[in-house]
């Protein structure tokens, strides 16, 4: 098991900050595809990513975001909003062309949904993947069917399997979405999610805390009562369990994930990035 900065450092040979940018992306799972609602967590915003048709514009602001911390270091153009491939594909040829075109640009990182890579997406993505490197975050969020089903993620298990073996067998680096903390879910349900990840072949792995955020349905069953959020105690033994079966090769992206502080209703300690960072850190060992 990696950390990102440690990877990013190899792979580029220098500090590497991710420019998160926002294409307008929806998702079918909001415009009638697949349902109206979303996601059960799902705010129907795109926090933390710039907004505007000028790319070139939202990478400068992207840019002057980070730029307190990123002295000397390159960036990754992050299209993180929403589904983003789910749009024409010259729509996608353009965006993603353009934002990798600066020089300073070491590479490409967009999350989507497994249920979203034609063909034709596919063959763009191995097309930008000659230019500088792709990656391709999935949200899978979890492997248990009934979690699935609860969270209305629209697809079944063998979707994102499937998308894992056609994005792999171009040469694209596959980074997987785990939800930690779903209602219903056990430790063991979060180490099997864990698990099908890795035996399907994923380069990385992002780990969430759940949260619970305004103007969501979540919302309204963590209202009334239906479920409880982790304490920051539970959350780090049930991510030290879910890392210690990654393998040497598996890079982990992020450990924890916060949202909107405006929004956020649950867990109360989440709000705390840099206590929760530092527990978490001293608590698995990490760097």
């Amino acid at each position: 098991m990696k950390l990102l900065s440690q990877y990013y450092q190899e792979k580029f040979g220098c500090k590497v900050y991710k420019l998160s940018l926002n294409g307008g992306f929806t998702c079918p799972n909001r415009d009638g595809s697949l349902g109206t609602r979303g996601c059960i967590f799902c705010t129907g915003s795109a926090e933390f990513a710039e907004g505007g048709k000028d790319v070139a514009a939202q990478l400068q602001r992207a840019k002057e975001r980070v730029a307190a911390k990123s002295r000397g270091g390159k960036y990754i153009a992050y299209w993180g909003s929403f589904t983003a491939t789910y749009a024409p594909v010259e729509t996608l040829r353009r965006l993603f062309f353009e934002s990798i075109q600066p020089e300073d640009i070491v590479g490409l990182a967009l999350g989507t949904r497994p249920d979203c890579l034609g063909e034709d997406v596919l063959a763009l993505l191995s097309e930008l993947n000659a230019v500088k490197p792709v990656s391709v975050e999935l949200g899978l969020q979890t492997a248990k069917e009934e979690t699935a089903r609860y969270i209305r993620r629209g697809y079944e298990l063998p979707v994102y399997l499937d998308a894992v073996k056609k994005l792999k067998s171009r040469g694209l680096e596959v980074v997987t979405h785990i939800i930690l903390g779903l209602p219903g879910e056990t430790l063991e349900d979060m180490v099997s999610t864990t698990r099908a990840a890795v035996q399907a072949g994923t380069d990385g792995v992002k780990f969430h805390l759940l949260h619970v955020l305004k103007n969501t349905d979540l919302a309204e069953e963590y209202a009334q009562g239906k479920f409880e959020c982790m304490t920051l105690e539970q959350y780090a033994a049930c991510l030290k369990a879910c890392m210690a079966i990654l393998p040497e090769h598996i890079v982990v992206h992020r450990i924890t994930g916060d949202g909107a502080k405006k929004d956020l209703i649950a867990p109360a300690w989440s709000a705390d990035k840099k206590r929760v960072l530092n527990y978490l850190r001293k608590y698995l060992e990490l760097p």
